[in-house]
């Protein structure tokens, strides 16, 4: 007697009256199917005993071991450092890391992005680095998995992860401070940024508790590029003795652009970075700067993630305090 035909994935689109596209959808756990729609496929499923290789395990524990990674920007050196550090913590949690990356250029719209990874099946989102404009598409977007942003500030709509950005600049500003530098000039990251922002607002509010006056805020693009035309042709931060630059490239920048116009570091000019680069102690002259823990933000962002999966309690919001490293551009003004 000939074997019954196994039931494949057009079949079961038949008898549930959908197409096999959504069929997949549900398998994939896809957020955006009707609840009745969902019900009726997985009982067409359950009735003829459908089993694709690729699904079966989702199929019994709801489970694909992948988590998905939407990165803001991968070029930077803090989203890619993350990034890095959450497949690393996936990995030794026994997960897998698919990732996509929304360009500066958009040319990959962050909800396209979403639908993309939800497409992979994946248990879990995150987040990395997000502008402003992309949480707004999130907390559009109807998700039926447990989702982390990697910001600073606390949100009721996802679990959050990140290094203090405010306080890494309260620390930078602090340190100038209390060198005695009271024109403190700030170079940012694009406010769209959050951790721009927080690094800038942190910038003003210590300028205010120290009773010192704001010089106009330079808003740069990240790059070392910009800030050292800054720094060659510009007077935005003319009359400052110090200037803190929201990354480790723009600092870089500065340095090479103001030592070209006659000004030296830390002389003349006090500078200091954020991120701690591998490459930061070898700069000329060698940069004080903020290091975040990229190790632990991965660490704390998967083990969120796999908590929420499993129905534990965990801290919805995780912050990382980050630590100054005080190096030779930075100095007591002349």
């Amino acid at each position: 007697m000939a074997a019954a035909q196994k039931p494949t994935i057009r079949k079961v689109a038949e008898l549930a009256g959908v197409s096999h596209q959504t069929v997949s959808r549900v398998l994939n756990g896809h957020p955006n199917i009707r609840p009745a729609t969902r019900a009726r496929v997985l009982a067409v499923i359950g009735e003829v005993g459908y089993r694709p290789n690729s699904a079966a395990r989702a199929l019994a524990t709801r489970r694909s071991d992948r988590i998905g990674v939407l990165v803001d920007s991968s070029s930077e050196y803090g989203p890619n450092s993350t990034l890095r550090a959450i497949e690393s913590a996936a990995r030794e949690a026994g997960y897998s890391v698919t990732s996509v990356t929304v360009a500066d250029d958009r040319e990959l719209a962050p909800n396209v992005a979403i639908e993309h990874l939800l497409a992979q099946g994946i248990d879990a989102l995150c987040v990395i680095a997000p502008r402003a404009s992309s949480l707004d598409v999130l907390r559009d977007a109807t998700l039926a998995i447990p989702t982390l942003v990697v910001t600073a500030a606390a949100d009721d709509h996802f679990l959050t992860a990140s290094v203090d950005q405010q306080l890494g600049a309260t620390l930078a500003v602090r340190h100038l401070v209390e060198l005695g530098h009271r024109r403190i000039g700030h170079v940012s990251g694009p406010l769209d940024w959050l951790d721009a922002r927080g690094r800038y607002k942190a910038w003003r509010r210590e300028l205010r508790a120290a009773g010192l006056d704001e010089p106009a805020v330079a808003v740069g693009d990240w790059s070392a590029d910009f800030a050292y035309e800054l720094a060659r042709r510009s007077d935005a931060l003319a009359g400052c003795t110090a200037v803190f630059a929201a990354n480790d490239q723009m600092a870089l920048g500065l340095i090479h652009g103001f030592t070209e116009r006659g000004v030296g570091v830390p002389d003349d000019l006090s500078v200091v970075g954020f991120d701690d680069l591998p490459e930061a102690k070898h700069f000329l002259p060698p940069l004080t700067t903020v290091r975040q823990d990229f190790g632990e933000l991965g660490q704390r962002s998967v083990r969120a993630l796999l908590a929420a999966l499993a129905g534990e309690d965990f801290d919805r919001r995780a912050v990382i305090a980050p630590r100054l490293i005080v190096r030779a551009s930075t100095a007591a003004p002349r």
